[in-house]
């Protein structure tokens, strides 16, 4: 009975599984879903602005320029070698650069320039891609596209007039396009007689230098050459003419940004007039004026960019020396590419903007207080630590900060273990937060760094990609204790453009 029962029990499990089969079959086919419809194929150049900003980022170099070669290879390769190149390249940059220094220094009546410490840091650069190609004259012609946003740690000592001064090089950022030419080439190792590189457009390189272990203002002279405020100029941006296309579908985005020439403030911008050739901004700023006579006001023009770098769009410069005191003037200015006379460039038509300037000249009795030292905090409130202090953050704004899938920033503070964060700003690759945060110290943090970061969080319940890191910057908090007060614009590192302006102060009892 048993072996009849396994039999039987092995032909209906069969039998069952069969017809089970057939049965899904013909459901499949007779009851396929209606709403389904068949995929629209079009070609990029169909596509519209949008549909390819978001698709282009995510296509590599070597993919969207069919001559770029793949060199994961040499990127590896460069990774695994970094730290040995890094020390060969410092040496020789140092027996190369000794001499040359030696032989210069004493026109400028320097006593001494050393190397107190001189590394390229652990991140190397990369490649995006490679042309390789040869040509009828004998010569192998390579054209690598270099990024590098590199951590070194570069100091150099100077020692002048009895005074010694350390200067360091912070936020390094190269982006370059050289051409390697191997010529010519000959049948003996190592095939070619000579090697050639040049540029094949100006590169990017973009750094911040820092004044460590001395007073700026114990420098003989440069105290009575710190200029104090003497007026305010009044900017009105009313409105752009005539700008050119810029997008692919014959619209642009403009915005303006406004600064003062001599001055290390961040810029002042306008709001952003998408799909408009024409805008009218109607926008007031006040710009703080220390020399009348030699500084001017410098407007340039972008288009804005979802994803990118933001195209200029022209640009105008106003002498302040041309204004008078106390008296609006309106002007309609055009647009150049740049300031030079001599460029046939600027001979083409890039639209005109109207602005509207008022210089006003403080009166003795307007100077603002806070004239006399432009490094001067407030004290440390009572009940302070002795021998500690207070460290004060405040967190201005960020720009050119962008995301792949979104950007909602927020900015994160990491000090000692202790985590502070930001409000979030919705849908912006310029924020301004201007929020200020305090930590209570024992001792002066002089061993200390501060980790800020720019994330941005789905303004929806994004599962997929809910937040995702825009850059960062770890910054030695040594230099806001000798200092006493600090307020820089800092490259975020892992981003391509972006910045994040942060002002440091020390006070104490």
């Amino acid at each position: 009975m048993g072996i009849i029962s396994m039999i039987t029990g092995f032909c209906g499990f069969g039998v069952g599984t069969s017809i089970g089969l057939v049965i899904g079959y013909y459901m499949f086919l007779y009851f396929q879903p209606t709403d389904v419809k068949d995929p629209i194929i079009r070609p990029l150049v169909e596509q519209d602005t949008k549909t390819l900003q978001r698709l282009l980022p995510e296509i590599p170099l070597w993919v969207k320029m069919p001559d770029y070669d793949r060199v994961d290879w040499l990127n590896r390769f460069i990774e695994i070698m970094w730290p040995y190149l890094d020390k060969a390249i410092c040496k020789m940059v140092k027996t190369i650069a000794k001499p040359i220094i030696a032989e210069q220094i004493p026109k400028y009546k320097i006593e001494s320039v050393d190397f107190e410490a001189l590394t390229l840091g652990s991140l190397p650069p990369t490649f995006q891609g490679m042309k390789v190609y040869a040509t009828d004259e004998k010569e192998l012609i390579m054209e690598p596209a270099l990024r590098w946003a590199g951590n070194p740690n570069i100091i150099i000592a100077v020692k002048a007039f009895g005074l010694r001064a350390t200067v360091q090089v912070v936020d390094l950022q190269v982006f370059a396009l050289p051409r390697i030419t191997l010529k010519p080439l000959v049948p003996t190792f190592p095939c070619f007689a000579k090697i050639l590189v040049s540029l094949m457009e100006k590169p990017h390189v973009d750094f911040g230098l820092k004044l460590l272990g001395a007073d700026a203002m114990s420098i003989p002279g440069l105290y009575r050459a710190m200029k104090k405020p003497v007026g305010i100029l009044s900017v009105k941006v009313l409105r752009a003419m005539k700008l050119k296309k810029k997008d692919l579908l014959g619209a642009s985005d403009p915005y303006v940004k406004l600064k003062l020439t001599e001055d290390k403030l961040v810029a002042k911008k306008t709001t952003v007039k998408h799909k408009n050739l024409n805008p009218e901004w109607n926008e007031d700023f006040n710009m703080v004026v220390k020399d009348p006579q030699s500084q001017a006001l410098e407007l340039l023009v972008y288009d804005w960019e979802q994803v990118g770098k933001h195209d200029k769009m022209g640009t105008s410069i106003v002498p302040l020396k041309e204004l008078t005191p106390d008296e609006p003037k309106v002007l309609t200015l055009d647009l150049l590419k740049n300031m030079d006379p001599n460029d046939p460039q600027n001979e083409k038509s890039r639209g005109q903007i109207v602005v509207e300037l008022t210089y006003k000249p403080f009166k003795e009795d307007e100077v603002p207080d806070d004239a006399e030292d432009s490094n001067a905090v407030q004290k440390a409130p009572e009940g302070t630590p002795d021998g500690g202090g207070l460290l004060v953050i405040r967190v201005h704004e960020a720009e050119d900060v962008e995301g792949k899938y979104h950007t909602n920033p927020y900015v994160r503070l990491l000090f000692r273990g202790e985590e502070r964060r930001t409000k979030h700003v919705k849908k912006n690759r310029d924020p301004r937060w201007d929020e200020e945060f305090t930590f209570t110290l024992d001792e002066p943090p002089t061993d200390d760094r501060l980790h800020v970061e720019v994330l941005s969080a789905s303004s929806r319940m994004g599962l997929l990609h809910p937040k995702e890191t825009l850059g960062y910057v770890d910054i030695k908090l040594a230099d806001v204790v000798n200092n006493r007060r600090i307020n820089e614009k800092y490259h975020l590192i892992d981003s391509k453009n972006g910045k994040i302006q942060i002002e440091l102060q020390w006070r104490t009892a």
